[in-house]
């Protein structure tokens, strides 16, 4: 295949922004709560025929469609509909049984009833535990009984009976109550506050349409073969592709759903939305019609990528938004706002760049940052010829030539949380930093290997640099974190990545009927794995940082060996390549004072206490329901809280010699980042101040606001990287002829300059 349809699998999220918009499809007022059944469409069926030929000829790992893989995939299809089984029942598991090898019968015949009937099921208990969760709502709960909740019930066993379901749901909503009770929120609030909550869970479920059961379906085939595999379905690929290319015709008009609305939650600067004036953070949409429509359809109710859908279309072409603005009321009187559609870049996911100064003692040093959350490239605008097409490796070396200006000493590349991207794009930036030669070797299913090499001599940053990498980054991190080490080329730090050595092609089904109107989605396929030039692979085992931080993540339920299907570790024979230095005896003295610097660090002390808090917790998997025994737990955290905020109030105060004022710790406090939404991620980790609710439930205002103090909080592992790279220059410095040994690539270092 061409090197430009070689990508590495990407996890983009479902995005909420009018800016981001959904694929076409017919548009049509969402279906509602206890509506007729779904079933599958004809595109579908096919569809998934195709992706089972593909799969059976051309996967990386050939697996045929069996009676064992239809078990496979039966069992991941649950896991999917009710993964902390709290709906379904035993019986209705039992009652499954027949099908759980026909799942293969069931494709191949193009007669998917059967997985759309186990959704249906799934649907209708859903509707019912959140019913009875309403009742429970008119009675009282005991709050002085000795009682648990579990946390995580992956592993668990289904409820032998409705009795036995009721109970579980009974401690889940009286965790619920309790959280807003010990948020001080009276029992005439909390019940009115859970009852709008669990109506809104089955209205949102009553939205679900075929396209998301059939996707939902796909994806347990898909990953039964290998974790890396999946269906996109139309909406999912056409936003897979603006992730890619981090662009899109639209307003410029970041979108959430808050109950039957769809809100203004930004607004991005220059867009056709922000030139307007007419448009505010916290509006809602209440209908759309384009330019040449007499009338406008009413959205209320209607599904966010729906809606967004309807505000998407051409470039330059028009679209006319009935909104109820902000401060009117819900009877208030509705403006219409006139936008001409442009295209909006996505700069938040695009490379950034700062500055950090770092002193030691009477030195100061300048380390570049270049934040790079994913390898992008619009493969199309390049396949057009655009000479402005955008990419990650293009945007890094116009940042590298602007910290080269500001003249700093040393430049981060911080990858954390990168899941990949285009393999080409981790190729060519690599090339940025070595002056030519392979960066990554991969190898098919027919076991060819093919070598892909940076071929353009030259450099764009030939001073001293580092990687900073942690569990999230993966695959085109990956690789690219493993060249730069194994070429001697810079320092990489942080924690071991996430250990994803596969690479994946997008096989487009719609191809399959050229000229045809409906839309049969696309296949993420592993088609290689790659392996670094040394010859191993950072499948399974990820890449191994040079100057060990501390680990945050959860390693077992978090990376490639958290998969129990992943590709195992193996390694070919290297390549030939010229390494570009050799770092290792700067390893060990770094990394102890590394080690020194964090014991006396209270911010890393706090980390490294957090962390331990959600091991145990994850350890114990339960939660209290006795009033008492959480409010202590609460007074415990809230008081270590106030001490730590107190001390950066303190902080403050040295720095800006004003007064530290003890009320600004508690008004910090409460702009901390919100709790998480589900009542299993609400206790997942220590959370300082929970006020019970989700994110849709607070004050728009003050939850944008609580993100901003997030972003802007203290990065301590960015802070510690830098303090890293300018030790690393503080040695070099002092002994010339050693810098000269270990980096000869580097001339300003090498003159101690």
């Amino acid at each position: 295949m061409k090197k430009h349809m070689l990508m590495f699998a990407l996890a983009f999220a479902a995005t909420t922004q009018a800016a981001v918009p959904q694929p076409v499809k017919a548009v049509a007022q969402p279906a509602k709560a206890g509506a007729t059944p779904l079933k599958p469409v004809a595109t579908q069926t096919q569809a998934a025929v195709w992706a089972a030929t593909v799969f059976g000829r051309h996967h990386y790992k050939v697996t045929p469609l069996d009676d064992a893989m239809s078990e496979k995939i039966f069992d991941r299809y649950l896991k999917s509909l009710d993964s902390d089984r709290l709906h379904f029942l035993q019986s209705d598991i039992d009652a499954f049984d027949p099908i759980r090898t026909r799942l293969d019968d069931a494709i191949k015949a193009e007669n998917l009833a059967t997985p759309f009937t186990m959704y249906s099921l799934y649907q209708q208990r859903f509707n019912e535990r959140f019913a009875y969760s309403r009742e429970l709502l008119k009675g009282k709960f005991d709050f002085t009984a000795d009682e648990t909740f579990q946390i995580d019930r992956e592993k668990a066993a289904w409820p032998k009976n409705i009795d036995e379901a009721r109970d579980l749901w009974r401690k889940r909503v009286k965790n619920d109550w309790l959280r807003l009770k010990l948020a001080g929120k009276d029992d005439k609030s909390i019940r009115e506050t859970l009852d709008k909550r669990y109506e809104n869970y089955v209205g949102r479920m009553g939205k679900v349409d075929s396209e998301d059961v059939f996707m939902t379906f796909m994806n347990a085939y898909a990953t039964s073969i290998e974790p890396h595999t999946n269906y996109l379905g139309p909406r999912s690929a056409d936003n897979f592709a603006i992730a890619m290319r981090l662009s899109l015709d639209g307003i410029g008009a970041v979108l959430q759903q808050r109950e039957d609305y769809t809100v203004i939650r930004e607004i991005v600067v220059g867009s056709p939305a922000g030139m307007s004036g007419k448009l505010k953070v916290g509006d809602r949409i209440v209908g759309v019609a384009q330019a040449d429509s007499p009338g406008f359809t009413d959205v209320l109710g209607w599904r966010i990528d729906d809606v967004v859908q309807l505000i998407r279309g051409p470039k330059e072409s028009v679209v006319r938004l009935n909104v109820l603005p902000v401060d009117a009321g819900t009877d208030g009187k509705t403006v219409t706002v006139a936008l001409v559609r442009k295209k909006i870049n996505m700069e938040e996911q695009a490379a950034k760049k700062t500055i950090i100064e770092v002193k030691d003692g009477g030195v100061k040093r300048r380390v570049g940052v270049i934040s790079l959350p994913t390898f992008y490239l619009d493969f199309e605008a390049r396949r057009r010829g655009d000479k402005d097409y955008k990419s990650a490796t293009r945007d890094v070396a116009r940042i590298l030539g602007e910290l080269k200006k500001e003249k700093v000493d040393n430049v981060l590349i911080d990858l954390r949380n990168n899941g990949g991207g285009a393999l080409g794009e981790a190729v060519e930036l690599t090339g940025l930093f070595i002056d030519k030669g392979p960066v990554v070797m991969q190898r098919g299913a027919d076991g060819g290997v093919a070598v892909e090499s940076d071929t353009q001599a030259g450099l764009a940053w030939d001073g001293p640099m580092g990687v900073l990498i942690n569990r999230g980054s993966a695959s085109a991190s990956e690789i690219f974190a493993a060249a730069i080490q194994d070429y001697g080329r810079g320092l990489v730090l942080g924690e071991p990545s996430f250990g994803k050595g596969t690479v994946q092609t997008l096989v487009n089904l719609d191809r399959g009927n050229p000229g045809e109107k409906a839309r049969y989605g696309e296949l993420k396929m592993t088609i290689a794995q790659f392996f670094r030039i040394n010859g191993g692979t950072t499948q399974l085992r990820g890449v191994t940082p040079d100057i060990k931080m501390p680990v945050t993540s959860d390693p077992e339920g978090f990376g490639e060996s958290s998969y129990d299907n992943a590709l195992p570790w193996v390694a070919i024979k290297p390549v030939a390549y010229t390494p570009s230095g050799n770092l290792k005896q700067l390893i060990t003295p770094l990394q102890k004072r590394h080690e020194t610097r964090i014991a006396k660090d209270k911010d890393f002390q706090y980390l490294q206490e957090d962390m331990a808090e959600l091991r145990k917790l994850r350890k114990d998997n339960v939660i209290s329901l006795n009033e008492a025994v959480r409010r202590k737990e609460r007074d415990a955290l809230e008081a270590k809280a106030k001490q730590r905020e107190a001390r950066q109030v303190a902080l403050r105060a040295a720095v800006t010699d004003e007064p530290a004022d003890v009320t600004d710790a508690k008004d910090a406090r409460s702009k901390l980042a919100p709790p998480p939404k589900t009542a299993k991620a609400a206790t997942s980790k220590p959370n300082r101040q929970d006020d019970g609710l989700q994110a849709d439930e607070r004050n728009l205002a003050s939850e944008l606001a609580a993100e901003k103090a997030a972003k802007d909080a203290k990065d301590v592992m960015l802070q510690e990287a830098a303090h890293i790279l300018s030790d690393e220059i503080e040695m070099l410095k002092g002994d010339t002829r050693m810098a000269a040994r270990l980096m000869p690539y580097l001339p300003a270092v090498k003159a101690g300059n």
